[in-house]
């Protein structure tokens, strides 16, 4: 059976049970439960804390789990991605008053405080800057108000927390982050891993695309096409209305309408959008 580790709480809590439902599997239903058995797809999910489950999965005791990629490189657990969910995105940054730092190279000696001391330290060493990491729980704006931290380290989405608390943004970004799967290194091969990697995949281009399906006259296919290649091209088909094709394609869910519209003006008609809840391609 497979052992799969999804956060029981946070903000990455209710996308990966919701991906997980749309690619078929079953999930908890009281949200007090710390385990579910899927018997159908012979699975069970356990619901941990986000920062406990690259532990879990780089020490063999789970075969995968779902969490930040943030998470993971904090932990420092021997676990890898394989594959970004697409969900849960976050920016980490460095921080402080415009007069005290300017730079990343500046940061050399400076107490720098933060959440994820692992994400901070890992990105200090590429760097080859040597400062003092301050682990700190919770919200981390005022330490440098506060006497605490010469440097803050954290997630920024507008900056307007920072501009609050009198700090600007310092340097490139630490760290991207989104949810991830994530595997322990060296894991042997395995066909549930592989179905479920499929799966997880299959609700991703799902997601990103729609079905878009309009009939066009057989003298404009080639330009029609070209608005729509598919993914593997597009599927045709002759109407009884001669002189006349219609034709199928998945394409960008962000760019059905544009489509849409070239379409139209290109003569296209009886131009419909379906959606697409599953797929294998």
């Amino acid at each position: 059976m497979l052992r799969i580790a999804i956060p029981s709480k946070g903000t990455l809590s209710a996308p990966a049970a919701q991906m997980l439902r749309e690619a078929g599997y079953r999930q908890r239903t009281d949200e007090r439960d710390l385990v579910c058995r899927d018997a159908d797809n012979d699975v069970e999910f356990f619901y941990l804390r986000p920062r406990d489950i690259a532990t879990y999965v780089g020490s063999g005791d789970l075969d995968l789990g779902i969490t930040g990629r943030d998470l993971l490189v904090d932990a420092g657990s021997p676990a890898d991605e394989l594959l970004d969910l697409g969900f849960g995105g976050a920016t980490f940054r460095f921080a402080a008053r415009p007069e005290t730092v300017a730079g990343v190279d500046e940061l050399e000696g400076r107490r720098i405080a933060t959440s994820y001391p692992g994400v901070v330290a890992r990105h200090l060493a590429a760097k080859g800057v040597k400062a003092d990491v301050i682990r700190l729980d919770g919200a981390v704006e005022n330490a440098v108000r506060l006497g605490v931290a010469d440097v803050i380290a954290d997630v920024v989405s507008t900056g307007s927390t920072l501009r609050q608390a009198g700090l600007t943004m310092v340097g490139e970004p630490i760290l991207e982050s989104s949810a991830v799967l994530i595997a322990r290194v060296g894991a042997p091969e395995n066909g549930a891993v592989a179905q479920l990697v499929r799966r997880l995949q299959g609700v991703l281009v799902a997601r990103r695309y729609v079905m878009l399906a309009y009939d066009v006259r057989a003298d404009q296919l080639e330009t029609a096409c070209a608005l729509t290649p598919g993914i593997e091209g597009p599927t045709i088909s002759p109407l009884h209305r001669e002189g006349w094709v219609a034709v199928q394609a998945m394409v960008l869910r962000v760019e059905v309408h544009r489509i849409m519209d070239e379409l139209y003006d290109l003569g296209a008609r009886a131009i419909l959008v379906t959606d697409i809840h599953a797929c294998r391609l």
